[in-house]
């Protein structure tokens, strides 16, 4: 099984990742980290944020010359920020209350319910963990999945389809076009002219001091199909998937192949007929998105997850303080005003680590080339059928 923590604050000095459970063997490098956080920190509509911080990843443990070892990987990642905040978020008593507390929290946010859970008075013990900060570690740990995947034919693309209302067409577009042109757009969209749109719709919500949220697609291509199991509930593939998604914060839905669509659809229209020509079953339609019965069935697995507009605004929404219980027009911490291009590359990073998980689970091995011989065996026994 593989197994991932992070740790840090989003003004800390460091995000701590671990990964167990990568086989021995695997080619690893930092800088094919170091690409993914970079994917991770571009887009239009990012905060300020992102022009202090640099990320840039240190393997501290699990590998050695550029191969995993089959221990526990582990990374870090320095905040440069934290320089200017170093008091505050010490860890030495001595600097308590070198800064004033936050008391009042902000619609949207984890602060109300997090300082009720936790029985904290000042709020920013909830919102430096509750940021998306933490996500750089995932999109880090998501890579070295992304290169185990790698090893297996498998690819997890991301492209944005909605922002603020603003849908983009990839009628035509091969799955390679769309990989190219999302990477070449600043929304990651690869409709350019729903891209143009898509930008212009963030600069106004900027000018009102307002936020937008929008819609992402995750496609995996390469993915044999026996991933996930029927037999339990927590085996099943699309709940795993769809958990990994959730677990992303601002993430409020996830749907598989036509998704909701499939409400206004006779059954006829809907599931994908069977085909077999070439030693190999098939469909001609992908409604399902790759999973059926809680299993991967060998087509390209297609997800879409919808992310809420950030919560923090300049244009203040109404709360009240947790200690003197006061109304107040909610305070504006530094933000985004639009983070769903960059959600799609964490996106990406949570569905490579399920389905690397999965991969490990169904063809597992303690190093890579033991792994690849029991994939190669049940490939022959795929296609012998």
């Amino acid at each position: 099984m593989l197994k991932f923590l992070t740790a840090g604050e989003s003004h800390g000095r460091c995000l701590i990742g671990i990964l167990d459970g990568i086989p021995s063997g695997l080619t690893l490098f930092e800088n094919d980290i170091n690409i993914e956080l970079g994917r991770r920190q571009k887009g239009f509509g990012r905060g300020v944020r992102m022009e202090i911080e640099k990320d840039r990843v240190e393997i501290l443990s699990g590998v050695r010359w550029g191969k995993t070892l089959g221990s526990p990987i582990a990374l870090l990642i320095q905040n440069r920020d934290w320089a200017n905040w170093e008091k505050a978020m010490s860890t030495n008593p001595e600097d308590s209350g070198s800064t004033p507390p936050v008391t009042r929290p902000r619609p949207g946010h984890a602060d109300l319910a997090g300082a009720i859970k936790y029985r904290h008075r000042d709020i920013r013990d909830v919102l430096e963990r509750s940021s998306a900060r933490e996500t750089a570690m995932r999109v880090a740990l998501g890579a070295i999945t992304k290169a185990l995947l790698k090893e297996f034919g498998m690819k997890v693309i991301s492209h944005v389809t909605e922002i603020g209302g603003i849908r983009a067409e990839k009628k035509g577009m091969t799955i390679r076009d769309i990989e190219e042109k999302a990477d070449e757009s600043d929304v990651r969209c690869p409709d350019q002219s729903a891209s143009k749109k898509m930008i212009d719709k963030i600069k106004e919500a900027s000018v009102k001091g307002d936020s937008l949220g929008g819609i992402f697609e995750i496609i995996v291509t390469g993915s044999p199909a026996g991933l996930g199991s029927y037999v339990q509930w927590d085996k099943r593939i699309n709940s795993r998937l769809s958990k990994a998604l959730m677990s992303i914060p601002a993430i409020k839905g996830v749907e598989s192949g036509l998704g909701f669509r499939i409400a206004e659809m006779y059954g006829s229209e809907v599931h994908d007929e069977i085909y077999y020509e070439s030693s190999r079953f098939y469909r001609k339609t992908n409604n399902a998105g790759g999973i059926e019965g809680g299993i991967t069935n060998g087509e390209d697995i297609l997800l879409r997850a919808v992310m809420k507009p950030i919560p923090t605004l300049r244009k203040p929404l109404k709360s009240v303080d947790i200690i003197t219980k006061e109304p107040f027009d909610a305070t504006y911490e530094r933000s985004d005003i639009c983070a769903v291009p960059s959600a799609s590359v964490v996106g990406e990073a949570m569905v490579a680590l399920e389905l690397a998980d999965a991969m490990i689970e169904k063809f597992g091995g303690d190093s890579i080339v033991e792994m690849k011989r029991n994939y190669e065996g049940y490939i022959e026994y795929v296609k012998s059928l």
